[in-house]
């Protein structure tokens, strides 16, 4: 799958997409905007690198985030339905991890949690990709949300 193939599905279907970034800091608005007429798909991109980013320009609660902390599908599921709210989008994804070097015993490095938001639903979930490199998580973390937005677009009517 690639990003040609979902702007070929996206605008077949008539859907705006929308970003909500963390670890990979733009890495999926650009995969999405490298592609020539991304723009009858592609509405906007949130790099939410901190805390108080995500915050002020998605709306995730600071009690979400001191609940459970910015690496969960409880932020990342506030991380999709912001970037919905304050887009003129369809479908929004978000991604929030530890690419590395670090992560702790509870959050190792290599695990990145999603989300993908619609009108009418929001899923999450966490991915394990494993110590393998700081290049290599935001690689795979890029192409798996590009492999979700792909998933919410077939699901769409």
């Amino acid at each position: 799958m690639t990003a040609a193939d979902l702007l070929i599905k996206a605008k077949a279907r008539g859907l705006m997409l929308a970003t909500a970034e963390s670890c990979t800091g733009g890495m999926v608005s650009a995969a999405i905007t490298d592609i020539a007429g991304s723009s009858a798909i592609f509405d906007r991109g949130f790099v939410t690198y901190t805390n108080e980013a995500k915050t002020e320009m998605l709306g995730v609660r600071a009690t979400t985030l001191a609940a459970f902390g910015a690496v969960s599908e409880e932020v990342a599921a506030e991380m999709a339905q912001g970037a919905l709210a304050q887009a003129r989008a369809d479908i929004a994804v978000s991604i929030t991890g530890i690419a590395g070097p670090g992560g702790s015993e509870h959050k190792p490095e290599g695990r990145v949690c999603f989300g993908i938001a619609t009108r009418d639903l929001v899923r999450t979930e966490t991915v394990e990709f494993g110590a393998m490199g700081r290049a290599l998580v935001r690689a795979a973390a890029r192409d798996h949300a590009l492999h979700l937005l792909l998933q919410a677009v077939l699901s769409q009517p």
